[in-house]
């Protein structure tokens, strides 16, 4: 003897919309447990039993499905924390790679300050040895007039001819 969606829903605890969801969810159950006595409907032992496990198959059925989407989910973690070491590596050379040329930077100022001192005090050697070129500089000139004078005053008319060329600028001859 069967029991009625009344008597199953007293008993599961649950209304008779959702016994009757429950009995249109499953494929074929109408035809295979269910049966009618006068005005209402009977389910078989079987039926219910069915009904009665129904959670259990739902759980059943949506874990293979949460199964799956840990699988996803784990390879995806997976996947990911494989592009995190990666990323972390990039980083790492890229800190390195900025360290050395800090380092690189800091050698040359340290180097460019010290050819700025060396260059002061070679200016300063300069500067104090200047005097005596400037009156060397000026001892060279007066030997070289004293040479073009001689060689003037040994070819007079010619060398003073060419000196007077030489020494007119284009404006002098308008």
């Amino acid at each position: 003897m069967g029991k009625t969606i009344r008597q199953l829903s007293e008993e599961f605890k649950l209304s008779k919309q959702a016994i009757n969801q429950r009995i249109n969810s499953i494929n074929g159950f109408r035809s295979k447990h269910t049966y009618k006595v006068k005005n209402h409907l009977e389910i078989d032992n079987q039926g219910v039993k069915m009904l009665a496990n129904f959670d259990k198959q739902k759980r059943q059925e949506r874990q293979p499905n949460r199964q799956a989407e840990n699988d996803k989910d784990k390879n995806i973690d997976q996947i990911l924390l494989k592009q995190l070491d990666v990323k972390d590596q990039q980083i790492s050379k890229l800190q390195k790679s900025l360290d050395q040329q800090q380092q690189l930077q800091l050698t040359t100022l340290a180097e460019n300050r010290q050819l700025k001192e060396h260059l002061r005090e070679l200016s300063g050697f300069l500067e104090s040895s200047s005097p005596t070129k400037k009156q060397q500089g000026i001892d060279k000139d007066k030997s070289n007039n004293q040479d073009k004078n001689k060689v003037v005053e040994a070819n007079n008319g010619q060398e003073r001819k060419y000196k007077n060329k030489a020494s007119k600028s284009w404006w002098h001859f308008w």
